[in-house]
């Protein structure tokens, strides 16, 4: 008789995959992608080490989950503040503080997410995360050169580029676990430096 998997077994196997998940995640908030160990977060998860290498064909295919999930969360934040009826400079400004303060907020996850050294599946994952915000941006761009609100001599698909660019090299040093972290008005002072900085370089006027 040929092995039939009951839907029992289904959702047990899916909510190891989860548990899993959830703890490489937990992990990597706590001390980054270097500390999430297959051993560890076998311990952690309550598996087997052979279980986990039994839901993902490799570490970096666990990774490259994580990491996908996490940032499909941030992209969607960001998308959600330029989502709005306000003016576009108005919903651009908004959403670059969305992007920094929250990067603020979990400054380990931040860190990974943006810069830490992992491995290459991890890499393209990173490359694709960034492409998403700078589509949103050139979109953002896009309308606001419509609605005069931006000098309408740019070109939004390299703006777009370069706003994601700024913010992540502007937020990578205080988020550096060699940086200590930022007390409360360090990070406001860095918040308002990113936003001044990248509406600076598409208004009309600035």
């Amino acid at each position: 008789m040929a092995y039939r998997e009951t839907p029992r077994m289904r959702a047990r196997k899916e909510a190891t995959r989860q548990r899993i998940l959830d703890t490489t995640h937990a992990l990597v908030a706590e001390g980054g992608f270097g500390l999430a160990s297959v051993a560890r977060v076998a311990e952690n998860a309550g598996v087997a080490i052979g279980s986990v290498y039994r839901h993902f064909d490799s570490k970096s295919d666990l990774f490259a989950e994580v990491f996908r999930r996490a940032t499909e969360q941030e992209v969607h934040k960001v998308g959600e503040a330029l989502d709005t009826a306000a003016p576009a400079d108005e919903a651009l400004a908004e959403s670059l503080g969305v992007f920094a303060r929250r990067a603020i907020r979990s400054p380990t996850m931040a860190w990974a997410l943006i810069a830490e050294p992992v491995d290459p599946l991890v890499d393209e994952e990173r490359l694709r995360y960034r492409q998403a915000y700078a589509e949103l941006f050139q979109q953002n761009l896009t309308l606001g050169i419509e609605q005069g609100h931006y000098r309408p001599d740019q070109n939004p698909q390299l703006g777009s580029a370069a706003i994601v660019g700024a913010i992540a090299e502007a937020l990578v040093g205080p988020l550096s676990p060699a940086a200590g972290g930022l007390d409360s008005d360090s990070a406001d002072r860095l918040i308002n430096d990113i936003v001044r900085f990248c509406m600076q370089a598409v208004r009309t006027g600035e």
